[in-house]
């Protein structure tokens, strides 16, 4: 037997790619001078199970390399971003290398693998091939071969695939992948005789249907998994994973050769279905070159027929209704300046364009329009190529201006889903839930309330019940629907907020309105040992109706008591004299009609006002205050109908530039105190942006705010 050996001296490397030095030694007693290695110790294969048997013509003390022709060589890590699919190949790296080379003052010929050669040698093994949707696969071409011997590749080929991370299988499996990774066409062999009546179909199966990959697993099948069938089976997960069944083997001998272009989207939700990553889905949901199908086929035909002998037996299958073209992109010179920082000249744009095989239509003063070839589905506009210009002609070139211009573009229009989201983020963290009630509800509940009237309901022609007869007018009665439901079913503590439209027609026609509404019930906190339950109250409800128009930008409000029905108290806001929200503690004839004992408030906000309002929002940045602020308290004697709103209001009418903040902070009615009169506790913070205020200025404002509320207010200081 002939073996190799690594002599004294000699480094090789382990599993993991560390070195290790063969020395002089001893093993039972006997001198070694070297080591017989396995294929895995010399990175000649995988296989550890005994020493590598050379042939028996070679002679001893021949150099290992060049019985393999192993040859030095350089391999580059390239760093692709998901988008440039046309560079995942050999060919596309040396498309974009030959781009930056004639920017550098070299050109370089850009040869392609002849196919001159190929030719069909007899028409003995045709076969039938049905595409059954063109939409999942706009292109298939296959062609057959026979007379093949499955064996190892060719040294060259080996050599080649290991360089770059992969394990040789046999001639066959190993140029399909040298194809995909030279030219970055995704080739699959299946094995003719094992292909049932001659006929391949490429369509979608059943759902449910069972089909076993390559690595043995049994897979359920999506109804929108395209497949490579036969005329009786599934024989592939087309452009993800050959099946079990189907595959080249030893015994092989005729092969149908299939090179096709699937549809991106479709490959990624299969390959994501069935947790499936492979070399040719990698590629084909992001998209490969739809126009180098055959040129693949034919190149890997030729390949096969050097390395396993046999003969064409067919003609080329190309099914190919619609021509996927390339596309148009027009280019204005004065749009690149303007992204790029300078002008790059025109005859370098042109030059870099032509490099990168985009083709010149027609160059203006203005201008280029050109043709960008069908695999560069990155490039679909301007900014696109602008971006194609700017990576060729160098970042490194463009020189930093001792200015920098930009513009701010007026900000767009908030979409209404966004302020939804925000809105229903701040209420969850309040403790809300989100409901979602049906716009189909009772006519009766149009008379519960005299805002709402019977002739007003939008009716349904064809209602499936009187209690789903007609559009609601309003969300308050399905939502307390939903607190009856939940109340019946010993949940009474409810904190719930939906998004919705309410429907109405009028007599000038039928309209539509979005609203945003709260509902409040039962207890406010959960029973524990350190605080006792408490019942949710008006200003529960205040708070959260407040922190939702804080958080949404809207300010100085307008306060008033609401005039509705459907309310036993409750208030109104206003802004630019448009209705926000109205809220309150529902009326008990409204919920005794739904067998509520318990109080209900209830918030309705105008989301319609609302989205125009935050239109309105403009962002303004002010320093952090350098000086500190003041705080004075009043303990006023009031009248029982003054509102906290007037004293507000009235505070601001007095002093507007330093006055911060009026805040309630107490209130009593009870002994002691005049009969009609109640006292309030209110503080008043000061501060000027400028300076630290002084004893005087602040007693100065504060007896103008207390001569102002015993004037208007005929309030008194306690």
């Amino acid at each position: 037997q002939k073996v190799p050996v690594a002599t004294v001296g000699t480094t090789l490397y382990d599993d993991k790619g560390e070195p290790w030095k063969i020395k002089k030694g001893k093993i039972r007693g006997e001198v070694s001078n070297g080591m017989i290695c396995a294929e895995d110790e010399l990175g000649l294969g995988e296989s550890h199970d005994g020493i590598m048997i050379l042939e028996e013509d070679l002679k001893p003390g021949t150099p290992l390399a060049k019985i393999f022709e192993v040859e030095d060589d350089y391999v580059f890590e390239i760093g692709l971003t998901p988008n440039r699919a046309d560079a995942m190949s050999h060919m596309g790296t040396a498309r974009d290398l030959r781009a930056g080379l004639i920017q550098s003052g070299v050109h370089p010929e850009f040869i392609t693998p002849s196919t001159s050669s190929f030719r069909i040698d007899n028409r003995t093994q045709k076969i039938s091939v049905q595409v059954l949707n063109n939409e999942k696969a706009p292109r298939y071409c296959g062609i057959t071969l026979s007379g093949l011997t499955v064996k190892e590749s060719p040294a060259w080929i080996q050599n080649r695939l290991k360089a770059i991370g992969l394990t040789p299988k046999n001639n066959i499996v190993d140029i399909t992948n040298y194809v995909l990774h030279e030219l970055g066409q995704p080739l699959h062999a299946f094995d003719l005789a094992k292909i049932a009546g001659k006929q391949i179909n490429v369509k979608t199966v059943a759902a449910g249907t069972k089909f076993t990959t390559l690595d043995g697993i049994e897979r359920e099948l999506h109804e929108e998994d395209l497949m490579i069938c036969d005329a009786e089976k599934p024989m592939c997960i087309a452009g993800v994973f050959g099946g079990e069944h189907s595959g080249v083997t030893e015994e092989t001998t005729s092969i149908f050769l299939e090179s096709a272009y699937f549809d991106p989207v479709n490959i990624r939700k299969t390959a994501k279905r069935h947790a499936l990553n492979t070399d040719a889905s990698f590629r084909f949901e992001r998209g490969i070159d739809p126009n180098i199908t055959e040129y693949a086929l034919i190149r890997a035909v030729l390949l096969i027929q050097e390395c396993a002998g046999g003969e064409v037996t067919s003609d080329v299958v190309d099914f190919y209704p619609k021509k996927i073209e390339d596309h148009q992109v027009v280019l204005n010179f004065d749009r690149a300046e303007k992204l790029i920082g300078e002008a790059i000249p025109k005859e370098t744009i042109k030059s870099i364009l032509s490099s990168l095989d985009i083709k010149i239509n027609n160059i203006t003063e203005s201008g280029i329009g050109m043709t960008i070839p069908a695999y560069r589905n990155d490039v679909t506009r301007e900014v696109d190529v602008i971006e194609e210009i700017l990576r060729v002609y160098g970042y490194n070139k463009i020189q930093f201006k001792s200015k920098l211009n930009a513009s701010v573009s007026k900000s767009s229009r908030f979409a209404d889903h966004k302020i939804q989201q925000v809105t229903g983020t701040l209420l969850a963290s309040l403790g809300f839930n989100e409901i979602l009630n049906n716009s189909l509800t009772s006519p009766v509940y149009a008379s519960l309330n005299d805002a709402f009237k019977e002739d007003y309901n939008v009716t349904m022609l064809n209602p499936l019940s009187t209690d789903l007869s007609v559009m609601r007018q309003s969300l308050l009665f399905s939502g307390l629907e939903v607190v009856a439901f939940n109340s019946n079913r010993r949940q009474p503590d409810l904190k719930l907020f939906e998004f919705g439209k309410s429907y109405h027609n009028f007599p000038g026609g039928r309209e539509e309105y979005k609203h945003l509404t709260l509902l409040l019930s039962g207890k406010q906190n959960a029973e524990n040992w350190f605080q006792q339950q408490q019942n949710t109250t008006f200003f529960d409800l205040k708070g959260s109706v407040e922190a939702v128009l804080s958080r949404l930008g809207i300010a100085q409000w307008k306060v008033k008591p609401v005039k509705d029905t459907q309310f036993s108290e409750g208030l109104e806001y206003t802004v630019q004299k448009k209705q926000v929200v109205s809220f309150g503690l529902v009326s008990k004839a409204i919920r005794k009609h739904f067998d509520i004992e318990q109080e209900v408030l209830f918030a309705d906000f105008n989301w319609d006002t609302i989205l125009d309002l935050v239109q309105q929002n403009s962002i303004k940045f002010v320093p952090i205050p350098k000086n500190p602020a003041v705080r004075r308290d009043f303990a006023l004697l009031l009248d029982q109908d003054v509102t906290f709103d007037q004293i507000y209001q009235e505070a601001f009418m007095v002093e507007k530039k330093l006055l911060q903040n009026v805040a309630l902070f107490d209130v009593y009615e009870g002994k002691n105190l005049p009969e009609g009169k109640k006292s309030y506790a209110v503080s008043f913070t000061l501060q000027d942006e400028h300076k630290t205020l002084t004893d005087k200025e602040i007693d100065k404002i504060m007896n103008k705010l207390q001569q102002r509320f015993e004037k208007s207010l005929n309030a008194e200081l306690r």
